[in-house]
């Protein structure tokens, strides 16, 4: 079975940095038949619904939502099966608890940020940014 795990969240000041980890551990997707497309990350703040916040692709390509494009990079690394999230500029807005997730649906424009196309989660890593 494959797990994602995340890590590396916190308490950060407005204008600070993260990066959160996402490694997957256990047996690889393709064994149960599974393809995954890209590794996601959404949040979720309290009383809000799970926000999309960028996904890298399995070729390397990376999309990311407009309210933090500029600020957050996405990069994987093959070889330990993990997957950054590389924060700068935080702002108290971006509080939440981060998902990693597993796309297991190919790219299309329309679909990119649709949590129901990410089929495997992590348990999340609470990020908190104070003013």
């Amino acid at each position: 079975q494959v797990q994602l795990v995340e890590s590396g969240g916190g308490l950060v000041q407005a204008g600070g940095s993260l990066r959160l980890s996402c490694a997957a551990s256990g047996r690889s997707f393709s064994v149960y038949g599974i393809s995954v497309y890209g590794m996601g990350w959404f949040r979720q703040a309290p009383g809000k619904e799970r926000e999309f916040v960028g996904i890298v692709w399995s070729g390397g390509s990376t999309d990311y939502a407009d309210s933090v494009k500029g600020r957050f990079t996405l990069s994987r690394d093959n070889a330990k099966n993990t997957v950054y999230l590389q924060m700068n500029s935080l702002k108290p807005e971006d509080t939440a608890v981060y998902y990693c997730a597993a796309r297991s649906a190919p790219k299309v424009a329309a679909t990119v940020g649709l949590a129901r196309l990410y089929n495997y989660w992590g348990q999340g890593t609470q990020v908190t940014v104070s003013s």
